[in-house]
């Protein structure tokens, strides 16, 4: 995905936030023909310039357009159930970014005490699953915690709602996932393509 992409969209992201926030019609979103293409898209919010999360929602498997992917996760992040609903007067205080994601591949290892040598950090985002238990974190989190390989894979368990080592259990399944991540610099400003490393 070129910047120019990424410019895109963030700003699909922001105008179908704008849109849901103040319950108007979103308009026509304009979007080239790549954005077609089946892919993986998450949407955060976060405080400005606190950078605090504010809401984030995705698809972490390819099922939609990019382009519909960007549309449901932008709407669904306005509702992350882990705060209130995002209104209107906050607009002006928020930073949209968005990441499109590789498909999801599960890392297979024959020794799990191995696999931290498999994830890279700042590269890779983590699926932890197991039964019903899944959880996600995207490439940039353990870069801004500044977690190494072992942290990262303990903290996708406890996403996932599962105890910190049970990566080392054959019965949950780990897949890793390349991202890129384009950002408002602040709120409505210009998008910058986010270097992890």
């Amino acid at each position: 995905m070129n910047d120019k992409e990424g410019q895109i969209a963030v700003q699909m992201a922001r105008q179908t936030i704008d849109a849901e926030t103040k319950e108007e019609d979103m308009g026509v979103l304009n979007a080239p023909g790549s954005f077609n293409e089946k892919r993986g898209v998450f949407v955060t919010l976060s405080t400005y310039p606190e950078h605090n999360l504010r809401g984030c929602i995705g698809y972490p498997e390819p099922i939609f357009s990019l382009a519909k992917a960007i549309l449901l996760a932008a709407e669904g992040a306005c509702h992350d159930p882990r705060f209130p609903s995002l209104k209107a007067k906050e607009l002006d205080d928020i930073v949209v970014e968005v990441s499109v994601l590789t498909p999801p591949e599960e890392i297979k290892i024959a020794d799990r005490k191995n696999l931290p040598e498999a994830v890279k950090v700042g590269v890779d985002g983590l699926i932890m699953e197991n039964g019903p238990y899944r959880g996600l974190l995207l490439p940039q989190v353990p870069v801004e915690w500044e977690w190494n390989s072992v942290t990262f894979l303990e903290q996708t368990c406890i996403k996932a709602g599962l105890l910190p080592d049970m990566w080392l259990d054959r019965s949950t399944k780990v897949y890793k996932f390349q991202g890129e991540v384009f950002a408002e610099s602040n709120p409505h400003g210009p998008v910058r393509r986010k270097e992890l490393v």
